[in-house]
């Protein structure tokens, strides 16, 4: 039986759609605070990791021998749940349905004291709260991490099923 020649049965595609695919997801938070002007809170900070981890993956399985590269496209969408899980919890905390896991994500305590010990326990950056919804399509009930989520479980999704009809041959 001749191997087809679909994305899901070539995994070098596979890897390649990990990278890319990761690589839009950053590039397309990036380009939304530059051009935009989004401002990103502290668990959107911490969604963007699982992506750089599925772009390292992916260039490592592209080095690979086809049945290794196999396993590295496993590791790049299992490196990509976390995100799925971290965007899980996003859109509950921006729902308030539960508090946000983060200290960085509550206004900051700056009672107390002097104007001058005031000053110096206010951030040094100014954060978004996490439980306030950036909507990048006004009138879309879709936040932003609404779309990571389904973006997130979307590409994990086609690597583990792209892994999983990979031939046993080299």
């Amino acid at each position: 039986m001749a191997p087809s020649s679909t994305i899901f049965s070539n995994v070098r595609g596979a890897a390649w759609i990990a990278i890319l695919g990761s690589a839009v997801a950053l590039g397309g938070a990036l380009a939304s605070e530059r051009w935009l002007g989004l401002v990103p809170c502290a668990l959107c900070l911490w969604e963007r990791w699982p992506y750089r981890i599925a772009i390292a993956i992916g260039l490592v399985a592209l080095a690979l021998p086809r049945r290794l590269a196999r396993w590295a496209v496993v590791a790049a969408a299992l490196a990509l749940l976390p995100g799925v899980a971290l965007a899980a919890i996003h859109v509950g905390v921006e729902q308030h349905w539960w508090p946000s896991p983060l200290p960085e994500c509550a206004a900051p305590s700056l009672g107390g004291g002097s104007i001058a010990e005031r000053l110096a326990r206010m951030p040094a950056t100014v954060s978004k709260p996490c439980d306030e919804p950036t909507f990048l399509v006004p009138g879309l009930p879709v936040s932003m991490a609404g779309m990571n989520l389904v973006f997130a479980l979307a590409l994990a999704g086609f690597l583990a099923m792209s892994a999983g009809t990979q031939r046993g041959t080299a």
